[in-house]
Order: C-alpha cells, then structure tokens, then sequence
C-alpha cells in the first residue's frame, strides 16, 4: 500500500477537508442520495483525524444539503451550455467535476498554492479538469483560465471565511476579466457570523466566520455589475435529508437561519 498523504493545512484551508469527509461518509449510507465514488475512494488515501468531522452533525447536514441543491444547480447549467466552462472557486478536494462531466465541459479547480498541492497529489488532474494554484483574490489567476465563452463561476464554502471587502475583490476580478459570467455563491446567514461555535470541527481549525448576507440586494455595491437571478437556499437539499422538515420549512424564521445560494449573472454593457 502506499503511505498516505498528511495534508499541511489549517484555517479555512482546513475546513475543506471536514467537508470532503462529510461527502465521502454520506456516500456510504444506505439512504444516500447522492454517491461520491471519488470522494470515497480518495478518503482512504489521506492521513488525517477525521474524528471532530466525524461527530459534527451540524456542519455535515449542512455540507449534505448544499451539496444537493449546487448538484441541482450546476447540472442544470451544464445541461444549457454543455460547452461551458466552469470555475470552481475554493476546490479544495471537490468531487463535483467528476459527477457533472459531460465529456464537454471545460472545468477549472482553484484554490490557495498549499491545497492545490494536496489535491494534485490525489487527483493528478489534467486535460478538459485542471488545477490552478492562487488566491482568489489575487486576479493574475485569470491568466490561466484561457477556455472561455459561457462561463460558471461556483463560490462554495469560502464567502463566509472572508470579508465584505475581499468578497467584493473576489467578484470584481470575475466581473472585470470574464464576459457571460454566470455565479453560484454560497453565503451564511448573517445571525451565524458570531455564532460559528455550533459547528465544533470548524471551529478547530481556527477558521472564524467573517462574513454573511440573506439575499442578492443585501450585497449591495459587493455586487456592483451584477444583476440578480435569483435567491435560493439550501432547504430543499434539506428535507431530502430529513423529510420531516417538510413539515417546518415554509417558516421565515428557518428560510432565514439556513444557508443561501445567491446566482446572479454579469451585466451586458
């Protein structure tokens, strides 16, 4: 067997490894709803104590959910622009590629130099699926994305790790470098900004929640040249998880506490 790999992460970096665990453990339920056969098979390969993961029900339900609604949306992108190319922001060891590949699609992974490095170990990823080593916020990332026309942008576990400054950086190097720019962005409630303690793994990381908004007019100029499509949460992923929660989800105070997918798109000059 080869040795495994010891990932050198922590902070936010880190947190991407608690929700790799959550898709690969979910997989293995008998009622799954999705099965992550990537993500199972690269799990076994990492030298890691998932046990804090592994006991935080709380951020798994909400990685599960999330999951299930951004496969929603995203395939349904694809399945519109089946020659698009997608630019998954903050990869970490996403497997979303690898379930949504058409054979067509051009799909970049991005994320910081030292995550890049953990994850081209496991995947060794090349061709139409390829890596790029930055920080979203340093715009010379663009340079490397040099397939183009209909453009997906997925902004999945990071807005929250940042500040309203740098979410508006990181939108405005999108908006100012890619035409027919088409974003998924996932944000936390605001009312969890200073309350991140109830997701106990995440906290040990050392990670620290910065930023949140409940609807595309809450971001204001953070959006500046963007125009909306639509608000949409994380519920329905959900009640496929818990189908009981049918039962409470049309309350404003639930759809206010869960998590959004804000999609908006660039403005035509």
């Amino acid at each position: 067997m080869k040795e495994k790999i010891k990932p050198d992460l922590n902070g936010a970096a880190e947190t991407m490894l608690q929700s790799f665990y959550a898709r690969a453990q979910y997989s293995l339920e008998h009622r799954n709803k999705f099965y992550d056969a990537k993500a199972v098979e690269i799990v076994e390969k990492i030298d890691y104590d998932f046990s804090n993961a592994s006991k935080d029900s709380t951020m798994s339900s909400g990685v599960i959910a999330r999951t299930l609604v951004l496969d929603e949306l995203v395939k349904d992108f694809i399945d519109k622009n089946p020659d698009c190319t997608v630019v998954n922001i903050a990869c970490g060891l996403d497997t979303r590629a690898y379930r949504m590949d058409n054979g067509r699609i051009t799909w970049y992974n991005l994320d910081l130099p030292e995550t890049i490095a953990v994850r081209d170990q496991l995947y060794q990823e090349k061709g139409r699926i390829t890596t790029i080593g930055a920080s979203v916020l340093d715009q010379n990332w663009v340079l490397q994305v040099t397939a183009r026309g209909k453009m997906l942008f997925i902004i999945e576990g990071l807005s929250m790790y940042l500040s309203a400054d740098e979410v508006s950086r990181m939108l405005g190097i999108i908006r100012d470098n890619f035409d027919n720019a088409y974003v998924l962005l996932e944000s936390i409630a605001p009312m969890w900004v200073s309350k991140q303690s109830v997701e106990k793994s995440i906290k040990k990381t050392g990670a620290t929640f910065q930023w949140g908004a409940n609807s595309f007019d809450e971001l204001g100029d953070i959006a500046k040249g963007f125009k909306k499509v639509k608000d949409d949460n994380i519920l329905r992923g959900m009640r496929k998880i818990t189908p009981v929660l049918a039962l409470i989800d049309w309350l404003p105070i639930v759809k206010k506490m869960t998590q959004k997918i804000l999609i908006f798109e660039k403005e035509i000059s």
